[in-house]
């Protein structure tokens, strides 16, 4: 590492093994963890928290500062999980007063050009495919898949295990374990493919279908439709998350094909 052709702010903390490539930007306050390549002409502004064995392409600016008119300076951070990939041009904006956090989980992979906004919460596992544009404050669970040129709405809150299709407006909440697709954004099954690639049984993915069944095409309303699950269908972690998720929702969850 060549030294003289970077800037790195003497009080940046550098863990072991890492590798800067040249121009790249590294300001005060901030900690990248051991193992991590940065690549070059790289911006890592104050407040980033970057974990171990992380990859971050060209381009790429980390904790810049939001944008966001309320913002006032405040002092947030960004933080990146371990041996999570940032590829070319993506741009993640530090928290406001919000939530004070922009945070990206572990094993994630963010692909060129995605924006992600001011206080947005993404879990481990994530996928977000080229120029995905996340505005601030979305929460997005543990392994989910956004495809390419989505557009997510501020305050959206996505469950675990989605997968939606490429091009995308997401404006309501996604709940966990289906695909959704079409305009406006529509519940079209549960992922299947994805829960069997990560272990899912039979009979766990036949309880999901179930459970979205009576939610999407019994007819019935959301709160008649949780009464009946709850009734119905055996208790379990996948049925629970999805109760909860529905009567959490402040947006609303994303309709069903047809309604």
């Amino acid at each position: 590492m060549d030294k003289s052709l970077n800037y790195i702010h003497p009080d940046a903390k550098i863990g072991k093994d890492v590798v800067i490539e040249p121009f790249t930007y590294i300001d005060q306050d901030v900690e990248i963890g051991d193992g991590t390549w940065i690549g070059p002409n790289v911006t890592i502004n104050s407040g980033a928290r970057i974990g171990k064995n992380c990859k971050i392409y060209s381009g790429a600016t980390i904790s810049a500062v939001p944008q966001d008119l309320k913002f006032s300076g405040e002092i947030t951070i960004t933080e990146i999980g371990d041996e999570t990939v940032i590829r070319e041009y993506v741009n993640i904006s530090r928290g406001t007063n919000d939530r004070k956090v922009t945070k990206i989980g572990s094993k994630c992979l963010i692909m060129a050009y995605v924006h992600i906004a001011h206080d947005c919460m993404i879990g481990d596992n994530c996928i977000l495919v080229n120029s995905v544009q996340v505005g601030g404050h979305v929460t997005i669970d543990d392994w989910a898949i956004i495809g390419g040129a989505t557009a997510i709405h501020q305050f959206v809150k996505i469950g675990s295990h989605v997968m939606i299709s490429g091009g995308s407006l997401v404006r309501k909440d996604v709940p966990p374990y289906v695909k959704a697709a079409r305009e406006p954004l529509t519940y079209c099954g549960i992922n299947s493919v994805g829960l069997r690639r990560r272990g899912f049984s039979n009979e766990r993915i036949n309880d999901i279908q179930e459970i979205y069944r009576s939610l999407y095409l019994s007819g019935k309303n959301n709160a008649e439709a949780l009464e009946n699950i709850e009734t119905l269908i055996r208790s379990s972690e996948e049925r629970d998350n999805i109760t909860a998720f529905v009567r959490k929702s402040e947006r609303g969850i994303m309709k069903g094909y047809g309604n």
